[in-house]
């Protein structure tokens, strides 16, 4: 069964771009870091990093808090958790259809 979801689908339109990827596996291993820390691992402009962030922020994965000229970013769990929910299902979904295709192979196998 296929479930459309907007928010499924925002979240992996924003992780489809490997710098927004590369900002995602950045922010997981702290708790939160400025806006100029992330762009500060880029070879793009902080008006590029913002834009991608931005897109991070409107799908959910990314909160932001304003605190005077700086902007502070961390992970939302919850967004990444719809993605990975997705991901679990469709290889739950695959494995029982390659075991079933093993248990036909090994049956047939036993019959030759």
């Amino acid at each position: 069964m296929v479930k459309h979801s907007k928010t499924l689908d925002d979240v992996f339109a924003a992780l489809s771009d490997p710098t927004r990827r590369h900002i995602v596996e950045r922010l997981a291993r702290t708790d939160q870091l400025t806006a100029g820390a992330i762009a500060a691992d880029f070879a793009i402009s902080l008006p590029a990093v913002s834009k991608h962030l931005k897109v991070l922020e409107r799908c959910g994965l990314l909160r932001r808090k304003i605190v005077g000229r700086e902007h502070h970013c961390r992970l939302n769990p919850r967004a990444m958790r719809t993605a990975a929910d997705w991901l679990e299902a469709q290889e739950r979904f695959w494995n029982a259809g390659f075991d079933k295709l093993d248990e036909l192979l090994s049956r047939t196998a036993d019959k030759e």
